[in-house]
């Protein structure tokens, strides 16, 4: 692990814990803007139903947020990074293939949850507006804070995370203190704390064991919490998350004691026809100040899922789950990048769920249902990390059932949710499965029917053409990126480049492997020489969230081979070698497509043609080894699938041939 990670995975400081409430609590953290209002509904405010409700949010934060995320699944790093690509790429190693599931539906899920978690909560915070204007219409005001948020993302948050810390903990306090406040007095709320209460919910609350889909919106931010782990460190996860719940259960509670005081009122008696138990605890006097310090968060809540949406992307195109996109580091920060296409399909996708409900109360029947089931599917990839750890059986058995238990319960309460618009996030969760298993198997079916060849058997002729002066010299230096895994291989269609396409004779040859390694940041590579002088293979191995600039790290390799006197980069024309010139570069990248002769079952003919629309789509092979496009010979070459069985012709002769 980069030494850079060890420490700030194992550092705990005070800087670290700021960084943290910044980064990571931003979803999770605004849920007190409306899980109350949701349970609660429309119905007449009962003590018994307010006290259910605040006793299964704070069960809910103790056993799935602290519990299984902060003491369990923090433990599950892979070099310090958290996530459930990352997760993934550490349990692939047990070579159970069917988990490639749970990792695609969870990151699908996660996802779809960033198209969500920013109008809900922008919606939430901005709606306190109509404790003073009840008319306003806040949808286009929840649209251009989303336009602005996403504009701004191209210049990378380094600037706006400084201004983050110090906001959130603002947020916390003020969250904590507005609960103290409703509190005293009336501390007979804290009985919730007994599970009966939150037992005794499913039995009187109007929607019944429907009303869990409800209480789950307080734990939606674990996962996110989970996937940010990289960015500040388990530690500071661990304690700054003590003061966040505390805040949390605090402001739950001040929410349930004002409620119980107005009981047989309805919210909308209370606060007009938005009215939500956040607001109204406040002050007349303090909530102008209130709705602007939710709105900020809410900012920031979007901003978490962003930044976490952009890493699972680049984490799934080096995983092979997503076509290659362009990628940019807007700052020097290890980890922080930017994904125009993602970003901008984000931001279409928030103003459509903002469009489509209009009103936060409307987006949280959408809410829930896709992170639940990456929650699952982390579970089930966690279950296989204790195995990989070797946990004794009854030590892990029973844990990883009582949270399929617990989860499972949450997806069918929140299954009630599909027909009141559960079915966008399913809808979203489902085209991303789509588009990650089509790109994963295609690219298998690929693999699958490359052939590769001995490079023993051209040795001889390789170095023959080199020197044989009566073909003309295509290039000093010929590059080709290559797949074959072992050193001894190459794939037959760069040999029938080099030797049959067009001659192609140059000084020196060299074969480029990039190998994405399980663990996410490692940049190290290795050489091979295959024929004396003429020929050379390098092996890059690169961790899964490091950036491949394939001619960045090619001219470091070479110069250190310079500087080793392992290899002579000059130009060999006589006139350029005498001053010196360091020689011509080609990269020759070979592109497939369908070929004709292919006999494929309908199955495969639709996911290799969509693959091959994605590709069209997608970053060119250039741009995403990042390779300089002057230098590069891009040949085309046809993919074969199922090759037809030898056709049986018969020749016929002219009748003057016959005669003969």
């Amino acid at each position: 692990m980069n030494a850079q990670h060890s420490g700030l995975h194992n550092k705990l400081t005070f800087a670290g814990l700021l960084i943290t409430l910044g980064i990571i609590y931003g979803d999770i953290g605004t849920s007190p803007l409306y899980v109350m209002k949701a349970i609660v509904g429309d119905h007449p405010i009962n003590a018994d139903v307010v006290l259910g409700g605040i006793s299964c949010i704070f069960w809910t934060l103790t056993l799935q947020t602290t519990i299984k995320y902060v003491i369990i699944t923090l433990s599950a790093d892979n070099h310090g990074e958290g996530g459930i690509f990352a997760l993934y790429a550490l349990v692939r190693r047990t070579k159970v293939k069917w988990l490639i599931i749970p990792a695609v539906i969870g990151g699908s899920a996660l996802l779809a949850d960033g198209i969500i978690t920013p109008p809900i909560s922008v919606s939430s915070a901005v709606e306190g507006i109509r404790t003073f204007y009840p008319e306003i219409n806040t949808v286009p005001i929840v649209i251009a804070i989303l336009v602005i948020l996403f504009t701004i993302q191209q210049f990378g948050t380094k600037l706006v995370g400084k201004f983050f810390a110090p906001m959130m903990l603002i947020w916390f306090v003020m969250l904590g203190v507005l609960g103290v406040i409703q509190i005293t007095g009336h501390l007979a709320v804290f009985k919730a704390l007994n599970p009966y209460y939150a037992i005794h919910l499913l039995q009187i609350h109007p929607d019944g064991f429907y009303v869990l889909g409800f209480v789950f919106l307080c734990t939606t931010g674990a996962e996110a919490l989970y996937s940010d782990m990289g960015h500040c460190g388990r530690k500071n996860i661990r304690i700054s998350w003590i003061f966040v719940k505390a805040m949390l259960v605090l402001n739950y509670f001040g929410q349930a004691a004002w409620l119980i005081q107005h009981e047989g009122e309805t919210l909308q008696s209370l606060g007009g026809d938005y009215g939500n138990p956040f607001y109204l605890i406040m002050a007349d006097w303090f909530q102008p100040a209130g709705i602007i310090i939710a709105t900020m968060a809410a900012v920031i809540a979007s901003q978490a899922l962003i930044s976490g949406s952009f890493t699972l992307i680049n984490e799934a195109m080096r995983l092979s789950f997503w076509p290659k996109v362009k990628i940019k580091y807007p700052t020097e920060l290890k980890g922080q990048l930017y994904i125009p296409s993602i970003n901008w399909l984000l931001l279409a996708g928030c103003v459509g769920v903002v469009l489509h409900f209009r009103e936060s109360s409307n987006m949280e029947a959408a809410y829930g249902l896709a992170i639940v089931l990456c929650m699952i599917m982390t579970t089930i990839l966690l279950n296989y990390y204790m195995i990989m750890k070797r946990l004794p059986w009854y030590v892990f058995s029973p844990i990883i059932t009582v949270y399929l238990v617990i989860e499972f319960c949450f997806l069918f309460a929140n299954l009630n949710k599909f027909a009141h618009g559960g079915y966008v996030s399913l809808f979203i969760t489902c085209v991303l499965i789509g588009i990650m298993a089509t790109w994963f198997r295609a690219k298998k079916i690929s693999k699958n029917y490359t052939k590769f060849v001995k490079i023993e058997h051209y040795k001889k002729v390789m170095a023959e053409l080199s020197v044989d002066l009566s073909i003309p010299k295509y290039a000093t230096h010929l590059v080709y990126m290559t797949n074959a895994s072992r050193t001894d291989e190459i794939e037959e269609k760069v040999m029938i480049s080099i030797l049959q396409k067009r001659p192609k004779r140059a000084d020196i040859y060299w074969f480029v492997h990039v190998n994405i390694l399980n663990e996410p940041y490692r940049t190290e590579y290795k050489v091979t020489e295959v024929i004396k002088d003429d020929l050379f293979r390098i092996d890059f191995n690169i961790g899964f969230r490091e950036s491949t600039k394939i001619s960045m790290m090619f001219r470091e390799v070479l110069r250190d081979m310079v500087q080793k006197g392992e290899v002579d980069v000059t130009s060999r024309y006589e006139s350029l070698n005498k001053n010196n010139i360091i020689g011509d570069f080609k990269f020759v990248l070979s592109e497939k497509f369908l070929s004709n002769d292919s006999d494929l079952r309908f199955d495969e003919k639709v996911i290799m043609n969509t693959y091959f629309l994605f590709k069209k789509l997608s970053l060119s092979e250039e741009k995403a080894f990042g390779l300089d496009s002057s230098s590069v010979k891009v040949e085309k070459f046809p993919l074969v699938l199922h090759p037809p069985e030898k056709i049986s012709l018969t020749r016929v002769y002219s009748n003057s041939k016959q005669e003969h």
